[in-house]
């Protein structure tokens, strides 16, 4: 989709990723975006060489204007990362100068510019702020963007306490910027990551510890739907092959490890902090089967060999970002389809609305319901 910027005085085209989604009239750019841009234009803040820090570009809007500068672009998502690579390919732009940074590595440090796009987790954007006084001074320049709406009080209280003195810009097209000066006296050691107990009758002997990083989904407690799937786990023998797709803190997958001791089980998920989180849960609650576990970040089951899975738990996300969207359900399933073996099982998650059993009888030609409640149903497909 064409969009506001320019490469070459040429309109830069600027997609979403993946490309095969059902809403193609989704932008890959947003008026926090174009706000940004402008205000370091107009503010004469790129006229020599910076090093600049970029948090949670989705699709590369932000770099694609900032590639002639030395540029980290910091994100917890790795479809983003592909997003990104892919537009500055398809526009013929360099991305030598531009570095990937995900959300569990270092960032290299002084930052000249340090711009964020404000997250919708509180917790993600503590935990960012917190990265940011590791790779600001004073003199370094921080300026934070989002939607006006999503901006509230506490949000700019978040920034005063983890940085300094904090304003705001008016509104333009309905975005906003917020600007902060770092204040070294709040440089202090925090850490993001919760932690929560597992214990109930209807998993069995199950007792487990579940630390979360601070973008993982569902951190602060068991969610309702991966407590409900985990009541109505199957059985699997010795040395099968397991996969938790989508996988967040890993709880779901490490309770079918618990349940069926020597299969093999792997971790996927397109968060570098769910992974991250996944392989410290394995190794605090069932270490002695870790070399049996894989831990992977990837674009659903990308490029995962056909016919080598048994059994895929699956509890699908129906957004990206800020959009509503049911694509990365319905690749999930494709996926899954492709990589499980013949007579292999998908075995999934959903709220009873979204009607997922209608796209599993269309792709694998069966579903059977396994347990529903008043929100949710257990659905199973077998290739």
């Amino acid at each position: 989709m064409q969009s506001p910027f320019l490469h070459n005085e040429q309109h830069i085209h600027l997609d979403r990723y993946p490309l095969a989604q059902v809403n193609r009239s989704l932008q890959a750019w947003d008026a926090a975006d174009e706000f940004i841009v402008n205000y370091l234009n107009d503010e004469k803040l790129l006229e020599s060489d910076k090093n600049i820090v970029v948090f949670n570009d989705s699709f590369g809007a932000l770099a694609i204007n900032l590639y002639e500068h030395n540029v980290q672009l910091v994100n917890d998502s790795y479809i983003s990362h592909q997003g990104i690579k892919q537009n500055f390919q398809n526009n013929f732009v360099p991305m030598e100068n531009v570095e990937l940074v995900d959300s569990v590595s270092s960032i290299k440090a002084p930052a000249d510019i340090i711009i964020i796009k404000i997250p919708k987790s509180n917790a993600y954007l503590e935990h960012q702020l917190q990265q940011i006084q590791r790779c600001a001074n004073a003199n370094t320049i921080i300026i934070g963007a989002a939607r006006a709406k999503d901006i509230h009080t506490s949000t700019l209280k978040f920034f005063e306490k983890h940085l300094g003195a904090t304003n705001t810009s008016l509104a333009v097209k309905k975005a906003r910027l917020v600007f902060s000066k770092l204040d070294v006296s709040k440089k202090r050691d925090f850490s993001s990551d919760k932690t929560w107990q597992v214990e109930d009758e209807k998993f069995g002997d199950i007792h487990l510890t579940i630390s979360n990083k601070a973008n993982v989904f569902s951190r602060d407690s068991l969610d309702i739907g991966g407590r409900y799937l985990m009541e109505h786990l199957p059985k699997l023998a010795a040395s099968k092959k397991a996969i938790d797709l989508g996988c967040g803190n890993g709880v779901v997958g490490i309770a079918l490890l618990a349940q069926n001791p020597g299969i093999n089980m792997a971790f996927y998920d397109e968060s570098y902090m769910a992974i991250a989180s996944s392989r410290e849960n394995v190794a605090a609650n069932v270490n002695d089967q870790i070399d049996d576990c894989q831990f992977v970040v990837n674009d659903c089951l990308e490029d995962v060999a056909s016919d080598s899975v048994d059994l895929i738990l699956c509890n699908p996300p129906f957004h990206q970002q800020q959009a509503v969207t049911d694509h990365i359900a319905w690749q999930m399933f494709k996926h899954s389809y492709k990589t499980l073996k013949k007579g292999g099982e998908l075995r999934i998650i959903g709220n009873r609305q979204l009607a997922y059993h209608v796209k599993l009888k269309r792709l694998f030609g069966n579903s059977q319901l396994i347990a529903s409640n008043k929100k949710f149903v257990v659905l199973s497909a077998k290739k």
